[in-house]
């Protein structure tokens, strides 16, 4: 049987359960569930407590999909056509593919090695499995396209070591990563508790819900235009899957909250609004960098906007108010990336249908 010392960090008790006759064991009840800091057993699926957790894992269940299933032969025709694609365009692959070969990893290694750790809630934590799969396969699509293109892997796998603006937005996250992934951090405390909520608003709201947007619009873009078509189809699920992740992130977050109120100070809420302003500085330098001039009917300067719209957003979803009042989505079509419950795939690479889940909003 599964049980918990005082700090809450379950463990495995065989003598326990040996020692103690079954029907005397107190059965789990719905209401003792918490998100944080629960003493049932996280073995126990069921009863739920949190629904809304376990519709989000059927909805990612019913959107799987794996790499190798989309055609990439006119992205490599592409690629190799001298004339295909101007540098301008082709640096924002490869920057694009530098920085995400690693960032899922990075989102992997946080769910597994940290967040589900100190989650208590069963159908949370269910979420959180198929979660970390999904990172698997989106790292898996990354590698997929780098073969596929003949890209020098020692070049992309090293650009989030070798490239400014990818290092600079990895070395803001790493902290938020370890500091929970730590064997010796337990949470029970309101210290402790907040540096976990503080982690879970950095990886659900910046990383996963900011941090990824300048690409994604960037490789949809191409493929807006009829170009890497393959690859921005292995993008347009994965935005669909992050967009998942985000809204359950979200949701995680205010249910934690809502728990913990005593977490949610006005000094922690400051510090989190300046984690925000500053992932808005890091995010808008690497759009910078991946376009240093106009392409694709974009410029960087666009995505000032775009990006303070989106911190908006994820801001207003946790509680805070807007911290960039006024701003407007400047690209209004990504909203209806998110959703493939169409008759056919966007893009038009695949002979096959793809079985998707409820249509995903852009909240």
């Amino acid at each position: 049987m599964l049980t918990f010392d005082d700090d809450t960090t379950p463990s495995t008790s065989a003598s326990n359960a040996a020692a103690t006759p079954a029907a005397s064991v107190k059965r789990v009840n719905a209401a003792d569930k918490r998100i944080i800091n629960a003493k049932t057993d996280v073995n126990q699926l069921v009863p739920f407590k949190y629904k809304w957790a376990w519709e989000k894992y059927l909805a990612t269940c019913a959107n799987h999909w794996m790499p190798q299933e989309v055609n990439m032969t006119r992205d490599i025709a592409l690629w190799k056509d001298p004339n295909g694609l101007t540098e301008d365009e082709r640096r924002i692959v490869k920057r694009n593919l530098g920085f995400f070969v690693t960032a899922d990893s990075l989102a992997a290694n946080n769910i597994v090695l940290g967040t589900y750790r100190h989650i208590t809630a069963p159908e949370c934590r269910q979420f959180l499995l198929r979660q970390a799969f999904e990172e698997a396969i989106h790292t898996h699509a990354y590698q997929y396209i780098v073969e596929s293109l003949g890209l020098e892997e020692g070049e992309i796998f090293n650009a989030y070591n070798e490239i400014k603006s990818i290092r600079d937005k990895d070395e803001f996250l790493i902290p938020y990563i370890e500091a929970i992934m730590d064997p010796n951090f337990h949470t029970g405390t309101p210290e402790t508790d907040q540096t976990l909520l503080k982690s879970l608003i950095v990886f659900a709201c910046l990383m996963e819900g900011l941090f990824f947007y300048v690409g994604f619009t960037q490789i949809l873009a191409l493929g807006r235009q009829n170009k890497m078509t393959g690859a921005a189809e292995q993008y347009q699920y994965i935005l669909r899957d992050e967009s998942m992740h985000c809204n359950f992130g979200i949701d995680l977050i205010n249910q934690l909250k809502l728990e913990n109120p005593h977490l949610w100070t006005n000094e922690f809420k400051e510090e989190i609004k300046a984690l925000f302003i500053k992932a808005v500085e890091l995010e808008y330098a690497y759009a910078e960098d991946t376009m240093p001039r106009g392409v694709l009917g974009m410029n960087a300067s666009m995505f000032k906007g775009y990006l303070r719209y989106i911190a908006n957003r994820r801001a207003t979803q946790i509680g805070l108010e807007e911290l960039f009042p006024g701003e407007e989505n400047p690209f209004p079509w990504m909203s209806e990336m998110i959703d493939l419950k169409k008759e056919r795939n966007f893009f038009e690479t695949r002979v096959i249908e793809y079985q998707t889940g409820g249509a995903l909003s852009w909240d």
